[in-house]
């Protein structure tokens, strides 16, 4: 909310109205032992011009960067209309929509974004939201495993998946007694070593995750994989940054008869980069697979009079307190993201979001020109790529992109900590944002950064 309305004389006529005699007696519950008291480190309140003088120092301090960073959070333009809009108190503050008479306006923008999502992922079906990509993936495997009717406890996932989605599937899967198969990657092109996939597959498993594009920024070939897992039984996961599938074939379309179901982050689409958050999941699948489907669906139906409606469908509240019969445990709505991202999605439409993702792409292999030309600088892998990819670098990375913060620059993602039978490798992202002065700038720091730095 942009201020508190509430006056002294608000707050008092409120408590007088439900017969409390302070604030604090609202909270009488909590044992005094658990009370912090005083908060001696937390100085005097400030008004609204001291508050906003302190932050704008605080924001200058911080600077603004010079942004090559990628590797899951991109950013992209954001029209203004979109969190003016976003920020209305009928969506900043509304929440979950289990009561559809009082929810129409919310439970419509949802049914959009999900309809835009399944769209854009040639999926049927796509859930209101999910933590972030990260989750979604992770949920994605549990309906695979329970919907597979080999009823085998294996799922190959390909190392040049982003790390932290690989973590995370450990962490959450592990306790349902499924095994993570990391296959590798061929270390020319940066996709899946096919070799390795085949003897990973001589045990059955329950799914194939596909990442497309992958960590490195690099296209695979998803419509051979898929048809593969496939004829073993087994389903299939794409896992994608969706402004890619702007100009990439999407999920639903990969092979003879597409994947089963499609995930990843819709930050890029209308979420800032705010310090680690907030992101945005999605999860969409073929019609089959809707049962198995967490979180919330929203469904477009008319009432008795013909007029449209929309609603929760599938699924009640309760299903969401049904402890280990819940299709989840872990996944919540991201209503306020869903309705940035929706509104974003309206604003720029099919062509715009071509023109942003074209724009991305351009941009990364107009710098990755310039990027290797300085001596000692060479791409890590041969294939397409999207709007990221991976240089080696002549010098340890670490020092390189310290030095090039000193000069406000965020020159991209050291994977050396992930991968570091790649080298000094370093993982450069470039979107619609960078001007070619822009390219020109990174290109000129990063080879007087390793002209600097020692072998």
């Amino acid at each position: 909310m942009p201020f508190i309305p509430h006056t002294p004389e608000d707050v008092s006529a409120m408590l007088d109205a439900i017969g409390v005699g302070g604030i604090d007696n609202l909270f009488d519950e909590i044992p005094a032992g658990l009370l912090n008291g005083s908060l001696p480190n937390v100085p005097e309140a400030l008004n609204e011009m001291q508050v906003a003088r302190l932050m704008t120092e605080r924001a200058e301090a911080d600077g603004r960067y010079l942004s090559f960073l990628g590797a899951g959070a991109y950013e992209h333009h954001i029209p203004a209309a979109v969190w003016q809009l976003a920020t209305r108190g009928e969506f900043y503050t509304s929440y979950t929509p289990y009561q559809a008479e009082a929810s129409q306006g919310t439970l419509q923008l949802v049914y959009e974004w999900q309809s835009m999502m399944a769209s854009l992922t040639g999926m049927d079906v796509s859930n209101a939201s999910l933590y972030d990509g990260a989750t979604a993936f992770a949920e994605a495997v549990l309906m695979a495993v329970r919907a597979n009717r080999n009823e085998a406890h294996r799922v190959l996932v390909p190392s040049s998946l982003h790390p932290h989605y690989r973590a995370t599937l450990k962490t959450i899967v592990g306790q349902h007694g499924i095994a993570v198969v990391e296959i590798p990657f061929d270390t020319e092109s940066g996709r899946i070593d096919r070799d390795a996939l085949e003897a990973a597959a001589a045990e059955p498993f329950a799914a194939l995750a596909i990442a497309q594009p992958n960590f490195f920024g690099v296209l695979e070939e998803p419509d051979a994989l898929t048809d593969w897992a496939h004829g073993k039984n087994a389903l299939v996961i794409g896992v994608s940054n969706p402004m890619a599938l702007a100009l990439v074939k999407p999920a639903g379309e990969w092979g003879s008869a597409g994947a089963d179901l499609a995930c990843g982050d819709a930050q890029p689409f209308g979420i800032p980069l705010s310090g680690g958050g907030p992101y945005l999941g999605y999860l969409c699948c073929k019609q089959a697979l809707v049962r198995q489907m967490p979180g919330r669906i929203v469904g477009a139906t008319t009432d008795l009079d013909g007029r449209p409606g929309y609603t929760l469908t599938l699924q009640a509240r309760e299903q969401h307190i049904r402890r280990a019969k819940a299709t989840s445990n872990i996944c919540t709505n991201q209503g306020l993201m869903v309705t940035a991202s929706a509104i974003h999605l309206s604003l720029l439409g099919l062509k715009g979001l071509e023109s942003a993702a074209a724009a991305s792409h351009a941009g990364c292999r107009k710098l990755l020109e310039k990027l290797i030309a300085i001596p000692g600088v060479e791409p890590v892998f041969a294939s397409p790529f999207f709007h990221e990819a991976v240089i080696r670098l002549p010098v340890p990375v670490a020092g390189v992109l310290e030095k090039l913060l000193q000069q406000k620059m965020l020159g991209g993602l050291d994977i050396v900590p992930y991968y570091p039978e790649l080298g000094h490798a370093l993982l450069v992202c470039v979107t619609e944002t960078k001007t070619s002065d822009n390219l020109d700038q990174f290109s000129d720091a990063l080879a007087n950064a390793i002209k600097e730095s020692p072998c």
